[in-house]
């Protein structure tokens, strides 16, 4: 095993033996962007000396550990956090994952089909009409390819009656051949069978979402992917939820990336290195040290001028390999890769031999990595506080059993039983401690090695982008104001300052504003601090989403809430981050205080219309509109920034108050 700490890598010659013991040199020069690399390639059964000219970066630490990977995390909205008596009589439609219930040996036991099915049967018993969607192909169960079959396998699993219903896709229009009938869960037509679900066919999300109050998304396999099922259904739907088993993914992909223990070392196999150098560069970032197994190892060496059969490196990964070499120099991360092989003769498949890295015979290819590199991989493992494993350990699959993979597993029980946190991920990886069932509990599995990668690389996961986000952070509400018991009024929208005006003329109020903008919400901030406005609070957020729980947390009563001269593109029925939305009026309407205030005002009479007509429609008999149509005057005598704008240019606003009389449905 050759353990290369970034030291050694700095202006000091690293001597290694070629196969006719040759010293082979890998020199770095003194100068910081341009490197050397001389080292030998075997090509038709002769070693050739390969020389290799590359301007290097030493700027790796500054673009890759900058934080990026934290961008792609949004704080969603899960159904844990949902309040449970919202779920009663609501449609509901769950995107489960086939890959975790459709399994031909379905394991009761294991975390992600205990999650799986927590989410259906929660939803079902919280009374929700459920309707479950997925693709399923020959790879999940061959024997259970009709809905029919599918549904009777789900109704085993959940103990719950599953209806099946068949689906056509034609003419823009989904057909489900039975109505749903309530408390019941139906399962819909394979989705793999239509070809607008792999396009996300915005008609068919359409179709699909129709009638739906309430989307959940358990398929976290697929949030890379961008699906009709999980990515353009959202757009349709006022709720969109992470169930059960999306959030357990959330939360091991946060674990595993993590930097909260060390030493903190990356064990890495597959193959495929030149897409995944990007992936690699984090991992490198954020490791003490990596272990290179499987078809990587090659790349490693080849980068490092080592003997490499040209037949083992990938075409178009050496420069990516030599990124990560030049970077784990720049960080003094530690590289390590097998010295020795179990190999195969093409001609004899049974027949398993053992050969160094450098000097594997022509006819042979490597199956899986050698006992001395095993023993050596053990030895370094032991003081590891914190460890990732993706990728197999393997070449090639074979017929014949090899024990890479159950040799590593037996490793990682015990470091897991040494206070090690361990994160496994890929399935066959997940497979081989699933088969050790008394193993499961040491350890955090991830099935979905794609879904890793995609999110290493820095790209966002779309299927988790569709949801609506959720507001992170407990607010401490005696900070925010000099005394949180009094009323509280909320601002929605770019009214800074409208809302600071209102804020110095109502002392005995308090004023809070729900902003998007970033920018304007520390503008705001800062003038408050200094004007020392100590009853006004402004907070960067999506409110569609997060108004529920920042505002229920407040210890005084909402009495008014304001919207104001929203962009006009929410009237846009396929407008899926539209402001005003289903839960936020229902939100407004449950958290109002008896004989509160809703203010709506627009330059734009449809945008007017539009928002009076969707408070009364999903205010559940709460509002109702005050003093008949359009007021004349504005209420609050302070005028917003825009509202100015547009009287002084001689136009027209469109104005109501709304009140809330009905209080029997408050929360």
């Amino acid at each position: 095993m050759n353990l290369l700490h970034g030291t050694r890598f700095l202006n000091i010659p690293c001597i290694f033996s070629s196969p006719d013991n040759h010293p082979l040199l890998v020199q770095f020069n003194s100068n910081p962007y341009y490197c050397n690399y001389s080292g030998f390639q075997k090509h038709q059964g002769s070693w050739a000396e390969v020389k290799y000219y590359k301007k290097c970066t030493s700027h790796y630490k500054a673009k890759i550990c900058n934080g990026r990977e934290v961008d792609a995390f949004p704080d969603v909205q899960t159904l844990r956090k949902f309040p449970y008596d919202e779920i009663f009589g609501k449609v509901v439609m769950v995107r489960f994952d086939s890959n975790i219930l459709l399994k031909k040996e379905l394991d009761m036991k294991t975390q992600s089909v205990i999650n799986s099915v927590s989410t259906i049967k929660y939803l079902y018993e919280a009374g929700a009409k459920v309707i479950l969607v997925s693709s399923w192909s020959v790879k999940s169960n061959a024997e259970k390819l009709e809905v029919e079959s599918v549904a009777d396998f789900l109704s085993s699993a959940l103990q719950v009656k599953v209806g099946p219903r068949k689906c056509h896709f034609e003419s823009t229009k989904l057909k489900v051949e039975k109505e749903i009938e309530n408390s019941e869960i139906v399962l819909l037509e394979n989705l793999s069978e239509f070809k607008e679900e792999l396009s996300n066919c915005s008609k068919f999300a359409k179709q699909l979402a129709k009638g739906v109050d309430i989307f959940v998304n358990d398929a976290f396999s697929q949030s890379h992917r961008i699906l009709a099922s999980t990515v353009g259904v959202s757009r349709f739907c006022s709720t969109c939820l992470a169930g059960f088993h999306f959030e357990e993914g959330i939360s091991q992909l946060k674990k595993a990336i993590d930097i909260d223990r060390k030493p903190y070392i990356g064990i890495i196999g597959g193959g495929n290195f030149r897409d995944k150098t990007a992936a690699l560069e984090v991992l490198a970032c954020k490791c003490d040290g990596l272990i290179f197994i499987g078809n990587m190892a090659f790349q490693i060496m080849n980068a490092l001028g080592l003997p490499a059969r040209s037949e083992f490196v990938e075409h178009g990964a050496f420069e990516g390999a030599l990124n990560i070499v030049e970077f784990a120099r720049v960080n003094k991360v530690g590289i390590m890769f097998p010295k020795d092989f179990w190999c195969m003769n093409d001609y004899s498949p049974k027949q398993l031999e053992l050969f160094p890295y450098s000097d594997i015979p022509d006819g042979w290819v490597p199956v899986d990595i050698g006992p001395n590199s095993l023993k050596e991989i053990n030895t370094l493992l032991s003081k590891c506080r914190k460890l990732l494993w993706i990728g197999p350990p393997n070449f090639k699959l074979t017929n014949q059993h090899t024990y890479g993979e159950s040799n590593l597993v037996l490793m990682l029980h015990k470091l897991s039983q040494q206070n090690c946190d361990i994160t496994v991920i890929g399935k066959r990886a997940c497979r081989e401690i699933a088969n050790k069932s008394n193993f499961v509990s040491g350890f955090n599995m991830i099935e979905s090695g794609s879904v890793v990668w995609e999110f290493l690389k820095g790209r966002k996961l779309p299927g988790l982008l569709a949801l609506d986000r959720a507001y992170p952070f407990e607010i401490d509400w005696n900070v925010a104001y000099r005394d949180p018991t009094q009323p509280l009024v909320v601002d929605i929208g770019r009214n800074g300052l409208f809302l600071l005006a209102m804020a110095q003329r109502r002392k005995e109020l308090n004023f809070l504003g729900l902003e998007i903008n970033e920018k304007l919400v520390k503008r705001c901030l800062n003038y408050a601090h200094q004007s020392d406005i100590n009853n006004s609070h402004f907070i960067s957020t999506n409110a569609t989403s997060t108004f529920r729980p920042i505002v229920s947390s407040y210890p005084g009563q909402l009495i008014c809430v304001s919207i104001q001269c929203p962009n006009p593109d929410f009237t846009k029925p396929d407008h899926r981050w539209r402001m005003l939305q289903r839960s936020l009026v229902e939100a407004i309407a449950d958290l109002l205080a008896c004989s509160g205030k809703v203010f709506l005002q627009s330059d734009i009479e449809a945008v007017a219309v539009r928002m009076k007509e969707e408070f009364v429609r999903y205010s559940k008999g709460m509002l109702a509109v005050e003093h008949g149509e359009w007021l004349e005057e504005n209420p609050f005598v302070v005028r917003s920034d825009w509202e100015r704008h547009v009287l002084d240019r001689g136009g027209q606003m469109y104005r109501l108050m709304l009140c809330k009389s009905n209080c029997c449905h408050t929360n």
